[in-house]
């Protein structure tokens, strides 16, 4: 199987999936685990068994990395000595970068790493003025978004940060847009503002808010919704006509809101990362 990982600031998304190349993968009965599968988790994509969300730790030791990855697989009956035949990582910590590589190397030796970044073969153009400076996530976005989808397309991931990548006809990345995600912007709102509290985000009775709680609901989902719909219409002005595709941990809770968000892909990095992995293993 391939251990997919994630790392974002916030939080660190893992995966397994299972290959169509290798034949010793251990069989997974239906009974094992919760959330197992496409059947379980209507969400997840095809070959995708296994999915995790962490939060993200920078202090983990590699050790600490692998005995958390053991565990993880232990607790839905894998042993990961067998199960894992290859590792692909995406990562907007460079500690973690580092910690994780030094992981790979120490336990997992004989086994297929990538770890995407600048020199890995993504089999996309990055027409950005320095490649090397478009995070690793933002790449397998598009890449998973232009396999998805085809292009144009335009990708909106809504993690700490909220960026927007635009993905011409022929699968070029052209650049994007990059502004404060929601829980940072609401994070700063509580600090900066005395009399503002934290609030559970669901819809308001009205646009309208009647309340500060119900006021804060509506800015934020109408607020980034329109933010979202500014920006994709605006990169539609150049790129024409576009499919946009939504990822992250807050997009299903703005996609609902949204005029010009039509699918939403909660996987999509992984399924990027995935594709990654198999042109430079591959290859």
């Amino acid at each position: 199987m391939l251990l997919v990982i994630d790392v974002g600031n916030t939080e660190t998304v893992i995966g397994l999936y299972q290959r169509a190349d290798t034949d010793s993968v251990p069989v997974i009965e239906e009974s094992v685990g919760v959330g197992i599968g496409t059947e379980r988790d209507p969400t997840a994509p095809a070959g995708l068994t296994h999915h995790w969300r962490l939060s993200t730790v920078p202090t983990r030791t590699p050790d600490e990395h692998a005995v958390l990855l053991t565990q993880l697989l232990d607790l839905e009956g894998l042993d990961i000595a067998t199960s894992v035949t290859g590792i692909a990582v995406s990562s907007s910590v460079p500690q973690i970068t580092t910690e994780l590589r030094q992981m790979a190397v120490r336990w997992f030796s004989d086994v297929p790493c990538v770890v995407l970044g600048p020199g890995t073969k993504s089999g996309m153009p990055i027409l950005y003025d320095n490649p090397k400076e478009v995070g690793a996530d933002r790449i397998a976005d598009a890449v998973g978004a232009y396999d998805l989808y085809g292009g144009p397309c335009i990708v909106i991931d809504m993690g700490t940060a909220t960026t927007v990548e635009a993905i011409s006809a022929k699968g070029e990345y052209l650049g994007g847009a990059i502004v404060p995600g929601i829980a940072i912007s609401l994070e700063a709102l509580y600090q900066q503002a005395a009399a503002l509290r934290r609030v559970e985000l669901v819809e308001p009775r009205s646009v309208i808010g009647r309340s500060t709680v119900e006021s804060i609901e509506s800015g934020t989902l109408y607020g980034f919704a329109g933010l979202v719909d500014a920006l994709a219409r605006r990169f539609m002005e150049e790129l024409g006509p576009s499919t946009v595709v939504a990822t992250g941990g807050f997009s299903s809770l703005i996609a609902p809101y949204s005029d010009t968000i039509e699918h939403v892909e909660p996987w999509l990095t992984l399924h990027g990362l995935r594709i990654v992995y198999e042109r430079n293993v591959n290859s």
